[in-house]
């Protein structure tokens, strides 16, 4: 295939960045725009941060103004959300209008919460829990202080920006199942593709679990705001008490908020990493752990496995919302079964490689690209 001029607008937990440093090695020119997703202070190309304040806001807006003339003559522009940028949905449709006038094919990357995945984890029936809801019940988030700017998503002006842009990306590349699920009914299937989460395995040199540790160190990363959100409130919870219960057993570390490499030589000095209680599958945080070898307690539930085509290597501990309990048993499981935990770590890292390593994950997106090239020559 010839060198692609590709452009990434926008970034969360580093998937746009380990993305374009794939696609670099594969010899195609990539350009990363961010705000190097906040406090992480991710890689980019050029930096695009809104400082707080009105003054902050003014600021913000000139930046995008200036940067306009280098947005075109890209053949692909994928952006990480419908709302890729922080602006009020009136002002981004005239940037979405601008990239897709200026540039061959503009792609949704769909990696978080927007207008549509929001709705349908509501609709009672796609999912069996989400963030938002547990089984027919508002989840702890949504009864939570945290919650109050969800009601934006069911504004007039969401619903109309969102059935204003969907229609127009090429096309749709899914980085989990739950996103997937959304897009199924959202757009044609001819314009969708799983592409996953990209995770950059040849630079992380795992320390794989070689024998039964004698004390196994539990790691719970978070985000100082979104907790709730993620469960970690709830999982936190019961790995005090695993630790109260097992005091020679078992021990933890909780980091908050750290800068993304700091936080990767932090997480692969662990054995066991608690991620997300709300998810179906493993998402960033889980994926980086398992990738140095760190056994994931997180979201693995048949749906996910049978999806990715894999029933062989699962080896992610699932724990669910649904079942009372289910976090206290399945981390005492751990503790007592020691033992697991080396073919469990191992197991861990073959599954990254096969599934998430970024040169995969660059490959399915330029294998759907080449398709819509194809398709619009």
């Amino acid at each position: 295939m010839r060198q692609l001029k590709i452009l990434f607008v926008g970034d969360a937990s580093n998937f746009h960045a380990c993305l374009a440093q794939a696609l670099r090695q594969m010899n195609h020119e990539v350009t990363v725009i961010s705000n190097g997703s906040r406090w992480m202070d991710t890689d980019r190309n050029i930096d695009l941060s809104r400082r707080p304040g009105k003054m902050g806001a003014i600021r913000y807006v000139l930046d995008i103004l200036k940067l306009l003339p280098r947005l075109k003559g890209f053949d692909i522009v994928h952006v990480i959300n419908p709302i890729f940028m922080e602006l009020r949905p009136e002002k981004m449709r005239h940037i979405f209008d601008y990239l897709k006038r200026n540039n061959s094919h503009l792609l949704l990357s769909a990696i978080g919460t927007d207008y549509h995945y929001f709705h349908t984890c509501h609709d009672g029936k796609t999912f069996r829990y989400s963030d938002y809801m547990v089984g027919d019940k508002p989840s702890p988030f949504m009864l939570s202080p945290e919650s109050a700017n969800q009601s934006n998503w069911n504004l007039p002006v969401m619903k109309w920006y969102s059935d204003y842009v969907t229609p127009q990306f090429d096309g749709v590349v899914t980085c989990l199942y739950e996103y997937h699920k959304v897009y199924e009914s959202v757009v044609n299937a001819d314009k969708l593709v799983y592409g996953g989460i990209p995770i950059d395995t040849q630079s992380i040199k795992p320390r794989i679990i070689t024998t039964p540790p004698g004390k196994v160190k539990f790691f719970l990363g978070r985000h100082r705001n979104r907790t709730v959100l993620k469960g970690t409130d709830l999982m936190l919870d019961a790995l005090r008490r695993t630790c109260d219960r097992y005091p020679n057993l078992c021990e933890m570390q909780v980091v908050e908020n750290r800068p993304y490499n700091e936080y990767l030589e932090l997480l692969s000095s662990a054995h066991v990493n608690l991620d997300q209680l709300y998810s179906y599958t493993p998402a960033t945080n889980a994926l980086l752990g398992m990738a140095h070898g760190v056994v994931a307690v997180s979201g693995a539930e048949p749906e996910y496995y049978d999806f990715i085509g894999e029933h062989q290597c699962q080896p992610i501990i699932n724990v669910s919302p649904l079942v009372e309990g289910d976090i206290d048993q399945k981390l005492a499981w751990i503790v007592e079964h020691r033992d697991q935990l080396p073919a469990l770590s191992r197991m861990s890292r073959e599954f990254v490689e096969k599934h998430n390593d970024s040169h995969i994950v660059a490959q399915r997106h330029i294998d759907f690209w080449q398709r819509i090239i194809g398709q619009q020559e």
